[in-house]
């Protein structure tokens, strides 16, 4: 048997759950497929005009009224187009709220 080591220094948590990406004052709607304490994972619903270095704020909801929403802001470090026309996007998180 063959042990998987992570190689990762942090452990991502698979989240799936809808955002909001805030870029140049617009805001797109996308897809959270997973989480670590350093980055995150996300698909856009379609076609958004981003590139790999550019900041943008990500808006993750909150479904239970006494938990804040989570607000981070961070940094494209991968960016894949589907074939659908969707993005995949690599995020660095530099700081949350």
């Amino acid at each position: 048997m063959k042990y998987y080591s992570e190689k990762r220094d942090f452990i991502r948590m698979r989240v799936e759950t809808e955002i909001t990406l805030e870029c140049d004052g617009i805001n797109y709607d996308a897809v959270c497929i997973d989480l670590s304490s350093t980055g995150m994972q996300i698909e856009t619903s379609g076609s958004v005009p981003l590139s790999e270095g550019q900041s943008i704020r990500v808006l993750i909801p909150s479904a239970h009224s006494k938990l804040s929403s989570l607000q981070a802001e961070t940094i494209i470090r991968r960016l894949e187009t589907l074939d659908d026309g969707r993005q995949a996007l690599g995020l660095e998180i530099t700081s949350m709220q």
